[in-house]
């Protein structure tokens, strides 16, 4: 696969592209978006499907900027697909076959239940949940992807769109007519596999836009869309003051940005009607789509399009990126569960801390690359603005204070404030915190050496036949939990 990727999705409503790089066999990341909203379904809905001479024009002049930057940015691999607007268009070919001769570029128009499942391959490998359904809506139709235990069980495409929507029904004031449209619909979705299913992955840029009201009309502490949670019952007034705003300026009071005017009361109405209709409990915003998963097919072909077992892309990219030594990283990953599991009958905390233990570990000198000086700082908000996939906001930010705190003094609940809906108790955090430290400090002179822990009653004796005098020292300035006593064995 190229090393730079770019990846064209030709909606209904936008058009998006990504421009991904890759560093090593499955790490990659972003290095940049483009979204232009040409509406290339304008007026279609009402002439029999038929694409517009304007609204082509705009998308083939998008189209024409899109290339110039994926050129510029040295992409040698660029993969286009286009959904619902073209595939319902009975002239699409007149659009296809004039962006192919005149811009060189290949569209690949892709079915319904293909673009439902790249959806659904995208969610599976970059975020962090394990049961749920996608929900993506469009311009032109919303996709279901069912996915239990990691896998993909099911996949649908439903002619639910908010362009669509907008021209039958809402310029017509039928706000009824739409309900029953969408319910009439939904029940082409299989029951036998939804029924347990409680958790809606939200994707598509109406769902976006409603999880970003969310965030900014609260305390929020992250400013992140990707992994955004929340309760369905907790914001369902919310969803209604969307659908009831009479006006841009009820919407923007509400906070909503200009360029949603033209279809965030149509998305929200469609996501409340499917979240209502199953009974969903919680929502996970994805910041990844359809393009994400182009992409992830392309790379995981040989995979069966999923990352190998326990493997992070964020970790790794970030290992990639930031050039971090891979046989430091692996032992530090390795004594964090040595050091973890030794402490485990005083600390008592689940396995699962013992996964973001090891992730802290690894990544815990990628700031000294942006400040030597204030490294755990600079890796504090780069963990937090960067580990993008596979992370609960929640795992990031206690990932992000380990490495932040990993020095001398164990936070206090002062210093855990800001993000405290988000960490923990103040308990754990220090747990993790003084483990992370110890990890680092045994290891302060980069020397790898295997270290035995012997834990009794509250004394930890570590020892590892001939103890350097610079890690003896980092040792002892350890502030350590209350109730623990380090001892330093030859």
């Amino acid at each position: 696969m190229a090393k730079i990727t770019t990846i064209i999705d030709i909606g209904s409503n936008s058009m998006r592209m990504v421009v991904l790089n890759k560093t090593s066999r499955f790490g990659f990341h972003l290095i940049n978006e483009t979204k232009s909203k040409v509406k290339i379904s304008e007026g279609s809905y009402q002439n029999g499907g038929n694409l517009q001479e304007v609204p082509m024009q705009r998308a083939f002049e998008a189209l024409k900027s899109f290339l110039s930057i994926s050129s510029a940015l040295k992409s040698r691999k660029i993969l286009c697909v286009a959904t619902s607007a073209l595939r319902d268009a009975p002239n699409k070919s007149e659009f296809v076959s004039r962006v192919r001769s005149e811009l060189g570029l290949n569209i690949k128009v892709i079915d319904g239940s293909k673009e439902a499942y790249y959806g659904g391959v995208a969610a599976l490998n970059l975020l962090h949940v394990e049961d749920f359904v996608t929900v993506d809506i469009g311009g032109g139709s919303t996709e279901f992807a069912i996915v239990k235990n990691k896998k993909i069980v099911d996949f649908v495409s439903l002619d639910i769109g908010t362009v669509r929507l907008k021209e039958l029904f809402f310029d017509k004031d039928d706000l009824d007519g739409a309900k029953k449209y969408i319910l009439k619909q939904l029940l082409k979705v299989s029951y036998e596999h939804i029924k347990d299913i409680s958790t809606v992955v939200g994707i598509g840029g109406s769902i976006r836009a409603i999880s970003k009201l969310f965030i900014y009309n609260s305390d929020y502490p992250v400013d992140l869309v990707h992994g955004f949670e929340y309760k369905y019952k907790d914001h369902k007034k919310d969803f209604d003051d969307i659908k009831n705003a009479k006006s841009e300026s009820d919407l923007k009071k509400l906070g909503v940005k200009r360029d949603r005017f033209d279809t965030i009361k149509e998305g929200t109405f469609i996501f409340d009607t499917i979240l209502d209709y199953f009974g969903i409990e919680s929502i996970v915003t994805s910041g990844v789509g359809v393009r994400e998963g182009v992409y992830l097919c392309d790379l995981l072909r040989n995979q069966n399009d999923k990352f190998p077992a326990n493997f992070n892309v964020s970790v790794r990219t970030f290992i990639d990126r930031f050039e971090l030594d891979s046989k430091i990283t692996s032992y530090l990953g390795n004594n964090a569960t040595n050091i973890f599991q030794a402490l485990k009958p005083l600390h008592n905390l689940d396995n699962r801390y013992n996964s973001l233990l090891i992730v802290a570990s690894k990544l815990h000198s990628v700031g000294i690359n942006l400040n030597f000086y204030k490294f755990s700082e600079s890796s504090f908000d780069y963990i937090l603005n960067g580990l993008n996939y596979g992370f609960s906001h929640k795992d990031k930010v206690l990932i992000a204070h380990m490495i932040k705190f990993s020095k001398n003094c164990l936070p206090d609940a002062n210093d855990l404030s800001k993000y405290k809906e988000l960490l923990p108790d103040t308990w754990i955090v220090q747990w993790l915190s003084f483990m992370l430290s110890l990890n680092v400090a045994l290891n302060s002179d980069y020397g790898l050496r295997k270290y035995d822990y012997i834990l009794e009653k509250n004394e930890l004796t570590i020892s590892n036949g001939e103890m350097p005098y610079l890690i003896r020292e980092n040792v002892d300035r350890l502030e350590v939990p209350i109730g623990l006593r380090l001892v330093i064995s030859e």
